[in-house]
Parts: C-alpha cells; sequence; structure tokens
C-alpha cells in the first residue's frame, strides 16, 4: 500500500513512517521545509513539499495514494481555534481525494477531548466543553466520510505520548522542575493520565489503516492510569529535587497555561481497541521511560512551554 503521511518528520508522524515501511508499505511523508523533506527522506520515504495551509497540495496528494495517516498538526497554542480550522480544513481536502474509494483514511484524536473525572472508553463521544474542544469538529469531519465511501478511523492519543525524541509536554514539565527548584504536583497528584509509547501508538496507526473498519474510534492508550504525582516523583528523583504540592489555585502561577490541564483527571481505556485489532502495547510504560534517563538530556528540551 502507498501511503500519504502528514507529519512524517514529527514526533509520532516519524514512528508511523518508520513503522509502515517496517511493514512492507510506501511512504510519501508531508515536509514544509527543508530540515523535514531531509528527515522524510532518510526515513526511506518519499517527500511531498506542502504544508496544513496548502489544502488544494494535500488534495492533489491523497488522491495519488492507497491511504492517508494524518497526524499532523499545527500546535499553537497561542491561537487554538485557528490551528483547529487548519486541521479541520486539512480533513476535508484530503478526504475529498478519497471519496467513493474505499481507501482508508486515519487521522489523530485526542483522549483529553473526553469529559475528565471517568475512565474515557472509545464509545465515548468528545467533550464540547474540553479545554481544546475546538479540536472536536476534526475527528466528526473524518468519521462522516464513512458516509461518502472512505473507510476512515480516529486515533485518540492520550495525554502524554513518550519515548526517545519527546518534546512535548513531559520534558516541559522537566523544564519547569528545573526551573523552579521543585517537582510539583497538584493537590494529592491522585489526578490520572493515560499514556502511550510512541512505537505503540505507531503500531496501532499501522493497524488501523489496515484493518480497521469504517468509522472505528480507538484508544492508543498503553496505561490507562498514571497518577500525575509518579509523574512528579520521577522527574524529582532524576533530577535530585524535592517533591512537593502546590494547591491547585498555584497552578496556573507554577506551570503556566497548562496548569490547569496537568491538574485535570483523563484516564482512558484501550479495551475495545486491543479486542478489536488485537493491538497489545509492548514498549516501556511512562515512568520506566522516564527512569530510563533520555528524558533528563539536552536533546529532550521542549519545543513549547507550558
Amino acid at each position: 500500500m502507498r501511503v500519504f503521511v502528514t507529519g512524517a518528520s514529527g514526533f509520532v508522524g516519524s514512528a508511523v513512517v518508520r513503522e509502515l515501511l517496517d511493514a512492507g508499505h510506501d511512504v510519501l511523508g508531508l515536509a514544509r521545509s527543508d530540515a523535514s523533506a531531509a528527515a522524510v527522506s532518510a526515513a526511506g520515504a518519499d517527500v511531498h513539499r506542502g504544508s496544513l495551509e496548502d489544502p488544494d497540495g494535500l488534495r492533489a496528494a491523497a488522491a495519488t495514494v492507497d491511504g492517508v495517516v494524518h497526524t499532523a498538526f499545527h500546535h499553537d497554542f497561542t491561537d487554538f481555534p485557528n490551528a483547529a480550522s487548519l486541521d479541520l480544513r486539512a480533513i476535508e481536502a484530503m478526504g475529498e481525494a478519497l471519496t467513493g474509494t474505499g481507501k482508508p483514511f486515519v487521522m489523530s484524536s485526542g483522549t483529553g477531548l473526553l469529559t475528565p473525572g471517568r475512565v474515557g472508553t472509545e464509545d465515548d463521544a468528545l467533550d464540547p466543553a474540553a479545554p481544546t474542544g475546538a479540536r472536536n469538529p476534526s475527528e466528526g469531519a473524518a468519521l462522516a466520510l464513512a458516509d461518502h465511501g472512505v473507510r476512515p478511523a480516529a486515533v485518540r492519543l492520550p495525554p502524554t505520548v513518550h519515548g526517545e525524541g519527546d518534546h512535548g509536554f513531559v520534558p516541559a514539565l522537566i523544564a519547569v522542575a528545573r526551573e523552579r527548584g521543585v517537582s510539583a504536583y497538584v493537590g494529592e497528584g491522585a489526578n490520572r493520565w493515560a499514556a502511550v509509547h510512541r512505537r505503540d501508538a505507531a503500531r496501532l496507526y499501522r493497524l488501523a489503516l489496515e484493518s480497521a473498519p469504517a468509522g472505528a474510534r480507538l484508544h492508543a492508550v498503553g496505561e490507562q492510569e498514571v497518577r500525575t504525582r509518579e509523574i512528579a516523583e520521577a522527574i524529582g528523583r532524576a533530577l535530585g529535587l524535592p517533591v512537593t504540592s502546590i494547591a491547585a489555585g498555584e497552578a496556573f502561577g507554577h506551570f503556566g497555561m497548562s496548569g490547569a490541564y496537568f491538574a485535570a483527571d483523563h484516564p482512558a481505556s484501550s479495551a475495545k481497541t486491543r479486542a478489536l485489532l488485537s493491538w497489545h502495547p509492548l514498549e516501556p510504560g511512562l515512568i520506566a521511560d522516564l527512569d530510563e534517563g533520555h528524558y533528563f538530556t539536552e536533546s529532550h528540551r521542549p519545543a513549547v512551554g507550558l
């Protein structure tokens, strides 16, 4: 199968490219810069120069392949509604190219968009009140392609996709701990995060591409619940810093704009996904990954802060 992968040089997307190539698929990877193009080419994939801001180019690329895996997202949290709008337009454009073909379209969503405070399942609809709920229409638009002769599936990623090369949320927490001289959690630190290793997530994207039924909502959850206190303790252990609780009202001042998100309770199950696609996570869990030490090297500085 020849597959168009957006975000092909990104943290998740590059793992998806490797997984697809190792499974014998051909890959056409989206690249918006010379550096991204070089990375995609070095991985063994063909390069399509473009970006999410070019729906016509995305449509043209999607029309040349046997399936699409959409992992790209413009992570600009200073203008999240615009980033969500770009994502929706990209999905609509690629979906148009696949209409009536029966080809697979696998897109990225998130378990963090579900209602907090309970274990989210694949049957749950996204919560319109979620802080990043502007992204919700993307999942709906993608799954609606099932009514137009496409085989779509949504892979919901948990709040933490971890592994070597991560420049996201966990490295940002580490940066805050270094700056503050303390590794903190909010309240009792009993709130839960789902987590997955990037290689396990990549394998689920491949399985979804190859065999997920039209309209499937899949949870790329390797661990249903990791307490945020455990995360803070692992960070403190590695950095030799004290670990302490801060009040919920202090979360923004300590962690920045994502302080409330770190305090949220976002457990999620992947039981139905595992049964449907025989997907079984094989890689280390989040705390074990933190204890390996690679998160605390210079190469793991975050791309964006909290």
